[in-house]
């Protein structure tokens, strides 16, 4: 296990000792020419000035300075910075609604607040008499504000060192005040229904969390991560820690339109991702075949086919053979070599979270030669219960728990989890507190599944799970992921029917392979609203939700569906930040298309 820490600003400066010199972080240059690289001790320095900078201003132990920005350099070391002035960090979504934003601020009871821009603190600055308690604001990229209240990250860093250099013995002094036990990050859950509920996670969280994946030995120091996911998020977050431990390098970058350009700039050898973004690069592959045709589509056919009788050879242990190894080295050469190059040519694996993968995408990326690890947890969990690994990989289930987690599946078929990454509570709300964490120290996760031979299966959301009228339960997300799997022009699916008397479904396409579908097939230049009420359009989905009910049961087969105007988004309120359906919100935002469906016996032929 190695050495053993009770906070995360001791493995910050454990780190710092053992490999000064080692790239630490990349990051891009804001002058828009290549990327920037930090050593540990480039970052020692800044997150020292920082932590000094918040100590003169007053900032006492465990008191909450709270980020709003997306994931960028300055994101990072204004955490550790946080950490290590021992006060606890507060994650908001830069997404997140003004009203959200303040409720964060006064619920968690906020002193300083960093900021991405002078737009986003100004939407603070004008609510500033509702966040008393709020001392001062650091933008990133900004000039302040000439009162002072906001301030720039410069300013705040000056600041530091000039405290320092008047007491150099009190950061390090502060840095290792905190306890094991003591608040350092509070997450406030994004949800798909309700107010955010403040997650509060002590030091001990992250530290098990770093450990749980350093003992797996599944990425060493010499690994370099590409780092995308939103650090509001906790799926973020823990990668953020694991590095501290493992001293891997980061490039940094949270502009996900820029995903695949990077990919090819800083080749790394791990991404962690959400599964939306492995549903995107599968359906622009198989789109991109389809539109070629011909021989391009007859080769790429037949290498999947070699590539998926390889990759279930493996997985159950033999050897593929010479005569189909050599088969496999020429769809390679074909076709997978470009999928790598894509990546980056030096990817050993994606990661995956934050919500289920469907497991015919884990095996076609694999018949590709690029491996999946799906994890599972929660930000009640600081998000790593559970994880396939390169020696422990089954695709359709969450991997087994990491070394210190529990498993137990309650009666309901609930899964429950015990261990040192549990939450200690939700801020404020002891009652929500108490239905989800026991007497006994069991979460209740909310997620149906099971185990089998020791992997971790998740099968939906218990509050997702739907009886129809005719008393038959529906699992949605079972039936939406075979849709995402079968229809390469789909974005998201939302399966419907509480109480009703057959299933219906709502579905948004993906405006870039939908708009290719529609030029190559006569309806060029019609805007993606015309082409997704075209008759053309909706004659090419019903046939992939045909194919799809030859596989469900009578009670399960979608009857009715609707093809939305435009796809479901974060900024349209339907997703969460970290790209999860808000059921409910898109069930009220079509309730007349929904009710519709049922007011006559016309279905699916």
């Amino acid at each position: 296990m190695g050495e053993t820490y009770r906070t995360v600003p001791e493995m910050l400066l454990s780190r710092i000792a053992k490999t000064p010199d080692r790239e630490a972080y990349l990051y891009p240059d804001p002058r828009g020419s290549g990327w920037l690289k930090l050593t540990w001790r480039e970052v020692g320095e800044k997150v020292r000035a920082i932590a000094c900078g918040l100590r003169a201003l007053g900032l006492e132990d465990e008191q909450r300075c709270s980020i709003l920005s997306s994931t960028r350099m300055e994101w990072i070391l204004a955490d550790l910075g946080i950490l290590a002035a021992a006060g606890a960090t507060t994650t908001i979504y830069p997404s997140s609604t003004t009203p959200d934003c303040l409720y964060i601020l006064q619920d968690s009871e906020t002193v300083f607040l960093f900021a991405e821009s002078d737009e986003q603190a100004a939407r603070i600055a004008e609510k500033r008499s509702e966040v008393p308690k709020v001392k001062n604001v650091f933008v990133f990229d900004g000039k302040g504000s000439a009162d002072g209240w906001v301030m720039t990250l410069d300013q705040l860093i000056e600041k530091g060192r000039a405290a320092d250099l008047a007491s150099p013995k009190q950061f390090e002094e502060v840095a290792r005040r905190p306890k094991n036990d003591s608040l350092a990050t509070l997450i406030y859950t994004s949800g798909t229904t309700g107010r955010p509920k403040g997650v509060e996670l002590i030091h001990d969280c992250w530290v098990y969390e770093a450990e749980g994946i350093d003992a797996l030995r599944l990425l060493g120091e010499d690994d370099r991560q590409y780092l995308w996911l939103p650090l509001a998020h906790s799926f973020g977050k823990v990668l953020q820690v694991a590095q501290l431990r493992i001293g891997f390098s980061t490039a940094v970058d949270g502009r996900v339109e820029k995903i695949v350009e990077n990919l090819g700039q800083v080749k790394p050898t791990f991404v962690a991702a959400v599964p939306r973004i492995f549903e995107k690069i599968y359906n622009k592959i198989v789109t991109g075949a389809q539109e070629a045709g011909g021989l391009k589509h007859a080769i790429f056919t037949w290498a999947f086919e070699v590539g998926g009788e390889v990759s279930r050879l493996k997985m159950e242990g033999k050897d593929p053979g010479a005569a189909l190894g050599l088969k496999y080295a020429v769809a390679n050469r074909l076709v997978f070599s470009k999928l790598h190059a894509l990546f980056g040519g030096r990817l050993r694996c994606f990661i995956s979270g934050s919500a289920p993968l469907a497991k015919p995408l884990g095996e076609f990326f694999h018949a590709a030669g690029i491996v999946i690890l799906e994890g599972y947890g929660l930000t009640e969990t600081s998000a790593a219960s559970c994880v396939n690994v390169f020696d422990r990989l089954r695709f359709g289930t969450v991997g087994p728990p990491l070394p210190g987690t529990h498993v137990k599946i309650a009666e309901d078929g609930e899964i429950l989890l015990k261990g040192r990454g549990v939450m200690r509570g939700y801020r404020n709300l002891p009652q929500e507190t108490a239905e989800t964490l026991d007497a006994d120290g069991w979460l209740h996760t909310g997620d149906i599944g099971h185990v089998e031979d020791g992997f971790v299966k998740i099968t939906d959301r218990k509050k997702d799970l739907f009886k129809t009228s005719g008393g038959k339960y529906i699992a949605p997300q079972f039936i939406e992921k075979k849709l995402t799997v079968a229809c390469p022009y789909v974005s998201y699916s939302v399966v419907h029917g509480s109480n009703r008397n057959f299933v219906s479904m709502l579905i948004a396409l993906d405006p870039e392979s939908i708009l290719k579908w529609a030029a190559a097939h006569g309806l060029a230049g019609r805007s993606y609203g015309e082409v997704v009420a075209s008759p053309e359009v909706e004659a090419l989905v019903k046939g992939y939700i045909d194919q799809i009910n030859k596989d469900l049961g009578s009670w399960e087969q979608v009857r009715r569906f609707k093809i939305l105007p435009a796809d479901l988004s974060i900024e349209g309120g339907e997703l969460t930040p970290s790209m999860k359906i808000k059921r409910k919100v898109v069930e009220t935002k079509y309730k007349q298309v929904l009710d519709d469906f049922y007011k006559d016996t016309v279905v699916i032929s």
